[in-house]
């Protein structure tokens, strides 16, 4: 544990100093201010602010994760010459990345809000969005964290990490209603569900269409779901699901981590 929170406490100290983690603040800074000024309703910022979460949290977490820790790999060899417990170090190299991002994320997005001043409705769809966002940004990070490690190669992981990026945002969607067509005349109701569940972005979708009451633009996956887990039973499922997407990538890359030779 003493091993994992000194790699955290350095590892998040030098991300948060990075000009790209100022940028990702001022960006959402600037945007949501934007959008509640031309608008001049928390409610439809907040709506248009749902896609640009669900694209652009992913996308900056899996590609500065991946990015940032080739560029750490001096600092992280230095550190297994050292008798340290590898799981510590990949833990607080993981949690050192993870919580700057989150933390730039909410302070962006929320800031806005904040001075501008919400009622009790409009706090808690903020809420929703900011979870989302940090859900998400464990989640993408784990991955970015997990092919930083298995690709030793800088480029071919860059392109692993906006591969992945442009599969679950774009291609995912495209397959999924591919399938629905060539099979529209099978029960295919269960078996979307299970499609949505390989997705954490239409996971994070789902959740935020739930909070906002079914806004529209969610796509048939997000439609099926909100169906039959519209109660409290739905958001057991989605937070169930977005907890394996975080493990997973986690355990693999601890994995691989051990038995890696740098």
């Amino acid at each position: 544990m003493n091993t994992m929170m000194k790699v955290l406490k350095y590892q998040a100290r030098d991300a948060i100093r990075s000009r790209w983690l100022i940028a990702y603040a001022l960006f959402f800074l600037v945007v949501t201010d934007a959008l509640l000024r031309f608008s001049g309703d928390p409610v439809k910022a907040q709506l248009s602010l749902v896609s640009i979460v669900l694209f652009v949290v992913p996308l900056v977490a899996i590609v500065f994760g991946t990015v940032y820790l080739y560029n750490a790999r001096e600092f992280v060899e230095l550190i297994l010459a050292q008798p340290v417990d590898r799981r510590q170090t990949y833990c607080g190299l993981y949690l050192g990345l993870t919580l700057p991002l989150i933390v730039t994320f909410v302070v962006g997005l929320a800031l806005p809000f904040v001075l501008n001043g919400l009622d009790a409705l409009a706090w808690g769809r903020l809420a929703a969005l900011l979870v989302a966002g940090t859900v998400l940004t464990c989640v993408f990070t784990a991955i970015a964290t997990s092919i930083a490690v298995k690709c030793e190669d800088r480029l071919r992981g860059l392109g692993a990490a906006i591969g992945v990026w442009l599969l679950v945002t774009i291609v995912y969607d495209g397959f999924v209603l591919l399938v629905l067509a060539v099979l529209s005349d099978y029960p295919l109701e269960r078996a979307t569900l299970g499609l949505m569940m390989a997705n954490p972005i239409d996971i994070a979708r789902v959740g935020l269409l739930l909070r906002f009451d079914g806004a529209a633009m969610m796509g048939y996956t997000g439609a099926v779901f909100l169906k039959f887990f519209s109660g409290s039973a739905g958001m057991v499922v989605a937070t169930l699901a977005l907890t394996a997407w975080i493990i997973a990538p986690i355990a693999f890359g601890v994995r691989v981590f051990q038995r890696k030779d740098f």
